[in-house]
């Protein structure tokens, strides 16, 4: 038995559980060329179970590569190539494995036994090929850098080295090969920038563009395509060139813009984006063997510590439990949306139709005061939807008829008359609320869905002066409506069961994440965010320099700092829902009067951005009334994270949501909260805040945290 075999076969006793894929192998007959062996990755399920690897799936490959190694010394085979079952090529490690490993060494055979393998491919007497027929990501994109040649199909949806999103790095090849292939600084925008925005994918054609593939076929029968082409390659009539990659100061000048990048992403706070850069680095000289070292060793390093525990815990919560919505009712119970209607045409209300429009396919009808405002709700509507077809994101019929279902209406009786959803989207105050619901009771067919999109006041109060309160509902959006996942699904104390389980149906049509929350001040993102923002703005008025606050959060490394972020919302929307909490919890809530004053003034942020960078508004400063207690920056940092570990402690006891790992849900996907913490609890927890706040912590032993 070879020292890989040997190593793999110890590393699966570690991986009971894994799900294994086989490595078939077939032969065919290229024209002109020659008999190839062609390497088939399969785990036997159907495509939403993507092909991944681990111990004894790598074992499986290396038993085939032994096969075909024989093959090509003996000159049996011209060439040999890898491809995916139907839709998946190979999404990469398999991480549930992973989190089961407790000891360093364990972590260092995992990337030396993948390295072991995928870099046979590169060492065989015949050329190689990969296949990239479907979703690629991770070891399945690295495993085709170790192969001379590589396709792509133009149909691939997903195709991503996402390995820093979750705290490592691309760790069986990917750091080492892919700036040598493409060059450093396409490599760090597939490595590190599309990452650290939220893993985001490449396309096929993106993919051939950026020099990672060859060539690239249509989705139809592009193994065929591809087998043609490779039989040209081999016959010499195809020579494959490639850009010569710039070794000197552009290779550091996009290390350079990665680290920029990583800076602005997470502020130091996470190493895995850090260790990939120093590979890259490293990597200039083409010496791959010492990539490769480096790789494990960051590899194992990555693996034992908490931002991987994070990760992967964020992760699952994002792939599993968003899916499975704690409390959600039976979806059975859910009756069919064929109308909706939107109450206000301002920019959110127009957000909301759009999105409405695009992923039900229904009539969408737009109410306001008046129809200059309706026009410019409908009229921003349709202007998205040209955008969408200039983009190629749609087709000339498919914007015709969704231009064709949106209108609006002065009356509501002729808007709603037959809608079975209608939302309302303006003026965050209760008796303008309570208004729109009664006049839209009125109208509305006795079936439909009253919901809400308010930020932080009572559903319960809201449905209070109805006839029929059981159909009113929270459905509250995050801005960007298009962009952000979450929705927090409101139920009031008189909302029934058919009405929920409609608005988490409607929820999945939409492809948000949904999460059940009681109707409690703010819910869940504005009650926390609220409380984490309200204790930055105490430490200003109290005294602390504006820059000493923002510098104390750094460490989290949250995608911008608490006055940033401010500004994004809103001051007014800010000082709205502090003023909201502050009366529902006024001992923990209080309103800035700086932050007041900053409204008053008009004032749309602390910020101005003369240079580039944000800088305090001297006319702001200027109204700063501060007192005379300065803290450091630990301190306010302590004070912030011991708030917001109180606030969430208190928000469980109250069953605001069902877990904790319903907060984290909640942050990362509706306040952009990193992969790396894991949410905030697992972070709350690492950092021993729990249990001196609350006297426990937030998780499960194990679950989330570094192995012991």
């Amino acid at each position: 038995m070879s020292t890989t075999a040997e190593l793999l076969k110890g590393a699966a006793e570690l991986f009971p559980d894994e799900v294994v894929t086989t490595a078939h192998v077939r032969h065919l007959e290229l024209p002109g060329a020659g008999r190839f062996a062609l390497i088939t990755l399969d785990n036997g399920l159907d495509h939403t179970k993507p092909t991944t690897f681990g111990p004894q799936s790598l074992a499986n490959l290396d038993a085939a590569i032994d096969q075909v190694e024989r093959e090509a010394a003996d000159g049996e085979i011209v060439g040999a190539g890898l491809t995916g079952k139907p839709f998946i090529f190979a999404v990469g490690a398999d991480l549930k494995g992973v989190e089961l490993l407790g000891r360093h060494e364990d972590a260092l055979a995992i990337g030396k036994g993948g390295h072991d393998v995928f870099k046979r491919l590169a060492g065989l007497a015949v050329p190689t090929f990969a296949y990239y027929n479907g979703a690629s990501m991770g070891g399945g994109v690295e495993v085709g850098l170790h192969c001379t040649y590589r396709t792509v199909s133009r149909a691939v949806p997903a195709f991503s080295l996402p390995e820093v999103f979750l705290g490592l790095v691309p760790g069986w090849g990917g750091c080492a090969l892919l700036p040598n292939l493409i060059g450093a600084d396409r490599a760090v925008t597939v490595i590190i920038e599309n990452s650290l925005n939220q893993n985001r994918q490449l396309k096929g054609g993106q993919v051939f563009e950026l020099g990672i593939a060859d060539a690239l076929f249509d989705g139809a029968d592009f193994l065929e395509q591809s087998l043609l082409w490779t039989a040209s390659v081999l016959r010499g009539e195809t020579v494959v060139e490639r850009a010569e990659v710039d070794r000197g100061e552009g290779w550091d000048a996009a290390v350079a813009r990665g680290r920029a990048i990583a800076d602005a992403k997470v502020h130091g706070a996470a190493p895995a984006a850090y260790r990939a850069l120093e590979i890259i680095a490293a990597a200039k000289d083409g010496d791959l063997q010492a990539g490769f070292d480096a790789e494990d060793r960051a590899l194992a390093d990555l693996i034992m510590g908490g931002e991987l525990r994070s990760g992967l815990y964020a992760f699952n919560l994002v792939q599993k439990r968003a899916k499975r919505p704690a409390g959600a009712p039976d979806r059975s119970l859910a009756r069919p949306v064929t109308k909706v209607g939107v109450v206000g045409a301002g920019l959110m209300a127009s957000q909301l139709a759009l999105l409405f429009l695009r992923r039900l396919e229904v009539p969408v009808v737009l109410t306001d005061i008046d129809q200059e405002r309706i026009d410019k709700g409908v009229g921003y509507v349709r202007a998205e939807i040209d955008k969408l077809l200039g983009k190629g994101r749609i087709n000339q019929d498919q914007a015709n008829r969704l231009k064709a279902l949106v209108t609006g209406v002065l009356d509501k009786a002729e808007g709603f008359a037959d809608a079975d959803f209608v939302i309302e989207a303006v003026f965050e105050e209760m008796g303008v609320k309570q208004q729109v619901f009664a006049e839209v009771e009125a109208v509305a067919p006795a079936h439909a869905i009253l919901a809400t999109n308010t930020s932080s006041l009572s559903v319960s109060e809201m449905a209070s002066k109805l006839k029929h309160p059981e159909r009113v509902v929270g459905f509250h959006f995050f801005n960007p409506v298009a962009i952000l996942p979450l929705l927090e699904i409101v139920r009031g104390e008189r909302t029934d069961e058919a009405s929920l389980a409609t608005a988490f149906a409607v929820a999945k049509q939409l492809k948000k994440t949904a999460v059940l929350v009681k109707d409690a001040p703010a819910f869940v993102v504005n009650r926390i965010l609220t409380r984490f923002m309200g204790e930055i703005q105490n430490v200003i008025d109290e005294g602390t320099p504006v820059a000493t606050a923002e510098r104390a959060v750094e460490p989290l490394g949250l995608p911008m700092s608490p006055l940033v972020l401010l500004e994004l919302v809103g001051p007014a929307i800010g000082l709205h829902v502090s003023e909201t909490l502050n009366r529902a919890f006024p001992d923990r809530f209080t309103v800035s009067p700086n932050l007041a004053a900053v409204v008053k003034a008009g004032k749309r942020g602390f910020y101005v951005y003369d240079s580039g960078r944000p800088e305090l508004d001297p006319e702001v400063a200027a109204l700063l009334v501060q007192g005379d207690a300065v803290l450091t920056e630990e301190q306010v940092r302590a004070r912030v994270l011991e708030a917001v570990a109180q606030e969430i402690g208190l928000m469980l006891d109250e069953g605001v949501v069902a877990e904790a790992q319903d907060i984290d849900l909640c942050l990362i996907t509706g306040a952009g909260w990193p992969f790396h913490l894991g949410g905030i609890t697992p972070y709350l927890d690492r950092e021993g805040v729990s249990e001196r706040v609350n006297g426990k912590p937030f998780l499960a032993p194990g679950v989330a945290s570094v192995p012991a």
